[in-house]
């Protein structure tokens, strides 16, 4: 059986372009994929050129911003797949805070008396910290399996649920540390040795934050785990009756987020040495935002870890630019706040445009 070799009239330039999407369309198109890094760029441009010399692109300013958007990042990743299956996550600030405080008191207790604590001294650092990372991670993805489990098996909107959440984190943080910081800075080793080391030029907490990266995209684009998180937020009914079992997974989903959260919570007590409410309180609006402007869908199915990432720099731009400028806080707020409404709508006209095509 032989097949028709091609002619050139099966290459007629006036029929492909006839097939062709119209010029506007196609750049219209082009725009909406690039145009956070577009965005992006001019945001700092902006901070660039108002702002003076040699403080904004400097490489000691550039290497901050890169280490704030660090936990930034990571948190991105959790609500990046929480969000993709059309739920939220209101609760991350209150859960890094938790995990903090949890793995900060253990690592003080483990390192020493308390005394010697205070005074400086942690002849038994090497176990606290050790032991303290890992009640970080397991606080974190204790309140993440809580927070799917309330959601699969109450069968409570997620919005109510990790609200609830918010307030229980926050209250046991502020009750196991007296409301106030940790009574001491965390052990050297931790914050001199990781916190502050450096490796090729950058330090060791963004090397981690990659990592995680890395992994996550790997897990969201090739793996069974990734398919599973965007079939559940399309069409959570549909991937029911194929035998998933949707519940279990959405717990596992807010669990990773969880996890993130007290990864996170880990670069927070490397990088700053101590941690309080009040440092958290606004932890989810970075992350959604970065979750939101990088495409990820509020209504369900649609997401990407790298463009999250991507958008995690949106906030920690601005508000790193805003600080230069000195811009009162209140304004670093009103800014973050206007940009989340801005990927929202931005994300409602690219879903009317899917849906009148």
């Amino acid at each position: 059986m032989t097949t028709a070799e091609p002619t050139r009239d099966d290459f007629d330039p006036a029929a492909a372009a006839a097939g062709r999407p119209p010029l506007a369309q196609r750049a219209l198109f082009v725009l909406s994929r690039s145009w956070l890094f577009v965005f992006l760029i001019l945001l700092i441009a902006f901070f660039w050129l108002s702002t003076p010399s040699g403080t904004f692109l400097s490489h000691p300013n550039l290497t901050q911003i890169a280490l704030s958007t660090s936990e930034v990042v990571l948190l991105a990743i959790g609500q990046t797949f929480v969000i993709v299956t059309a739920g939220i996550d209101l609760s991350i600030g209150g859960i890094v805070f938790l995990s903090g405080v949890c793995g900060g008191e253990v690592m003080l207790h483990l390192s020493g008396t308390k005394a010697q604590v205070i005074s400086g001294e942690y002849p038994h650092s090497s176990l606290g910290i050790a032991v303290g990372v890992i009640v970080c991670v397991l606080t974190g993805a204790l309140c993440g399996f809580a927070n799917g489990l309330a959601i699969t098996k109450l069968k409570l909107p997620p919005f109510i649920v990790t609200l609830g959440m918010l307030g229980i984190t926050f209250g046991l943080g502020e009750v196991i540390d007296g409301g106030s910081y940790l009574y001491a800075p965390i052990p050297p080793a931790l914050s001199d040795g990781f916190g502050a080391g450096k490796f090729l030029g950058l330090w060791y907490p963004i090397w981690v934050a990659l990592a995680f990266l890395l992994l996550a995209h790997i897990g969201f684009v090739y793996t069974r785990f990734g398919r599973y998180t965007c079939a559940v937020g399309s069409n959570a009914e549909g991937t029911r009756r194929t035998g998933i079992s949707v519940d279990r997974h959405i717990v596992k989903v807010y669990a990773l987020a969880g996890l993130l959260a007290g990864v996170a919570a880990i670069l927070d007590l490397a990088i700053y040495t101590n941690t309080t409410a009040v440092s958290h309180r606004k932890d989810k609006l970075p992350a959604i935002s970065a979750v939101v402007l990088g495409g990820t869908s509020l209504f369900g199915g649609v997401g990407s870890i790298l463009m999250s990432a991507v958008g995690a720099f949106v906030p920690t731009v601005l508000q790193n630019g805003l600080v230069i400028k000195d811009v009162q806080p209140f304004w670093q707020e009103v800014a973050v706040g206007a940009t989340i409404i801005f990927a929202v709508y931005l994300d409602q006209l690219r879903r009317r445009r899917i849906n009148s095509s």
